[in-house]
């Protein structure tokens, strides 16, 4: 059996996350209280051996009650009893981000009230998940992600085309925006040429032939690309044999347009026949 435990901030993407699995085949229920899992998987399957034949995917957040989070280590050793192959993954989003949508939405967060304002709310939510949040096997920024960008990722990365390979993500950032919260690996590439200062290549980026002709050319791109790239072969290996279901890899830049962009694009040509699940995101393109 394969659980998937969906947790995060209100407002992150919790419920797009559990649409996209319920689409894929997994039976969800949202909002379920964590000392209720034990019961809902004997339920679902009723012996241990039925297990092993169902997807699950269930939602698990502050609105369950506050002891109950605390209990949620010793109820994960208990799934392991039952041999459940299980995965934590925590969405969330800055907390401008998180104001700004329930503002657009004009929806109520499950913490406010008349006497508890929606940024208390937020930071009470955040103390109530921090248990869940540490435990968690995959963290999802969603600050820079609209609706239809963030199904995009949860297909990728929760939802592989063979479940038995590893999925691989690059991911292009800028600096100047943060370093993404779900990296496995960062890699810092600003010490590369940067085609920003060529004023024929400035408002191009590394997804294009211009770009990637320059650093073609560039003798310490080759050599950048080597390196990550004897790195990962070395470790990535490790991370599949551990029975990891994807990594993420970060290439950052100072604007997230060049640099990274064209170093994610040929890591994905050299791991692609490797492992077949790998993919590309350019945060700052996107």
């Amino acid at each position: 059996m394969r659980l998937i435990i969906v947790s995060g901030r209100s407002g992150s993407g919790k419920s797009t996350a559990l649409n996209m699995l319920e689409d894929a085949d997994f039976s969800c229920i949202d909002n379920l209280p964590a000392k209720l899992l034990i019961g809902l998987l004997e339920q679902a399957s009723d012996s241990k051996e039925g297990l092993q034949h169902n997807n699950l995917a269930v939602g698990i957040d502050a609105r369950s009650l506050t002891n109950d989070l605390t209990q949620l280590p010793e109820i994960l050793e208990k799934l392991k009893d039952y041999g459940v192959n299980y995965e934590i993954v925590f969405l969330d989003a800055s907390n401008d981000v998180l104001i700004q949508r329930f503002s657009e939405t004009r929806r109520k967060h499950p913490l406010s009230s008349n006497s508890v304002a929606i940024k208390e709310a937020i930071s009470l939510e955040t103390k109530l998940l921090d248990d869940i949040s540490a435990l968690a096997d995959r963290k999802i920024d969603t600050s820079n992600m609209n609706l239809h960008q963030l199904r995009a990722v949860i297909q990728k990365q929760l939802i592989p085309s063979n479940e038995n390979t590893m999925s691989v993500l690059f991911e292009s950032f800028a600096f100047k925006h943060g370093v993404p919260i779900d990296a496995d690996f960062v890699f810092d590439v600003r010490c590369l040429p940067n085609p920003y200062w060529n004023f024929g290549l400035r408002t191009l980026n590394g997804n294009e032939e211009p770009i990637i002709k320059f650093f073609e050319q560039e003798e310490e791109a080759s050599k950048m690309l080597l390196t990550i790239s004897t790195f990962l072969k070395t470790w990535l290996p490790k991370f599949r044999e551990d029975n990891r279901s994807y990594v993420t890899i970060a290439i950052g830049c100072t604007g997230g347009q060049h640099r990274s962009v064209y170093i994610s694009n040929m890591l994905k040509k050299v791991f692609k026949n490797e492992y077949p699940n790998t993919q590309t995101w350019h945060r700052e393109l996107n």
